[in-house]
């Protein structure tokens, strides 16, 4: 995984979660990836460190892939291909 502050994925969509707590990162991210095709990428920019393992967990569980997450200063970057 990145842990760097460069962006090293290319996506089609993003939204934005900052200042948001467990669980509304993962409600948001759900709802967009229920809209997008499959094989598409979605960015969640996050503020909450505990989103780094909420998304480990998300992808597990429901099949769509992690592709890599990157902290920026406080900012929590989680790119997640829709299966």
């Amino acid at each position: 995984m990145q842990t760097d502050a460069s962006p090293t994925h290319r996506f089609d969509r993003e939204i934005d979660t900052r200042g948001l707590n467990c669980p509304l990162p993962i409600l948001r991210a759900k709802k967009a990836l229920a809209e997008m095709a499959s094989g598409e990428v979605l960015r969640v920019v996050a503020t909450d460190p505990g989103s780094m393992r909420d998304f480990q967990a998300f992808a597990r569980q429901t099949g769509n892939e992690l592709l890599g997450q990157e902290t920026a200063g406080k900012e929590f970057n989680h790119y997640l291909k829709r299966r």
